[in-house]
């Protein structure tokens, strides 16, 4: 649901782009309301598995959008002063320094513009990595999770959150009348934006998730890949290391 590239055969970038700009300022009122706030629960499991150690570690959170991820951890003392959060979309970052400066966290954590398959930050750089809700996003996947890898410290963590397919098959019938039929509508009618709803089910559905996604974090160089369906395997979180420590 955050903001990168597009998936292969789907709008251009900049379209997508163009989307999560108009859809910015409704996105966490509409993240909330489709989620039935699932996705506040998600985030939480997601900041539980970043580094816990004597010192916040220094933070990448990628396809920011409104830094519903990046707020959550620094509060939880999971993101280092400094921290960053990176987006290719200007309007969710312009909601998301909002949101920001009313938490009160506008001069404790960085909001930057930038394109996840090509991060302007040096080798090494951070402890973790985080993206929710936006790898499916990235036209280049690959490119996006080498960039991911090349920027943690060895031993640095990504963590990533995104939408999968349930494996019970009721439950994924289920899902999949909600994703085609029911949530596009919704998504529209709370967001004024009916066509950013009908790419997300369309975005879930073609991205690779479970196994065929570790394999892709493995081909990139992470190690010790884990996956972690959630709610039924609606979402699935997965980590990965970088290997060197």
């Amino acid at each position: 649901m955050a903001s990168e590239n597009n998936p292969i055969g789907g709008p251009s970038r900049g379209h997508v782009r163009h989307m999560f700009d108009e859809i910015a300022d409704a996105y966490d009122v509409t993240n909330r309301v489709l989620s039935l706030r699932r996705d506040v629960a998600w985030r939480r499991r997601l900041t539980a598995l970043l580094p816990d150690g004597p010192k916040p570690p220094r933070l990448l959170d990628l396809a920011t959008g409104t830094c519903d991820v990046l707020i959550a951890a620094h509060r939880a003392g999971r993101a280092a002063p400094g921290s960053v959060g990176a987006d290719f979309s200007a309007g969710m970052l312009r909601a998301g320094a909002k949101k920001l400066d009313r938490a009160g966290l506008g001069g404790a954590l960085r909001l930057v513009q930038a394109d996840a398959t090509r991060l302007g930050f040096a080798d090494a750089r951070f402890d973790a990595v985080t993206i929710a809700f936006g790898i499916r996003n990235v036209l280049d996947v690959e490119a996006a999770l080498r960039e991911m890898c090349r920027v943690l410290r060895p031993g640095g963590r990504a963590v990533i959150l995104e939408f999968s397919m349930p494996g019970n098959a009721l439950l994924r019938a289920a899902y999949l009348l909600y994703f085609r039929h029911v949530l596009p509508r919704l998504g529209g009618l709370v967001s004024g934006k009916p066509a950013a709803y009908r790419y997300l089910n369309q975005s879930v559905e073609s991205f690779p998730y479970g196994r065929a996604f570790c394999e892709r974090m493995e081909q990139a160089g992470f190690a010790g890949v884990t996956a972690r369906p959630l709610s039924f395997g609606i979402a699935t979180l997965y980590t990965g290391l970088r290997p060197g420590a």
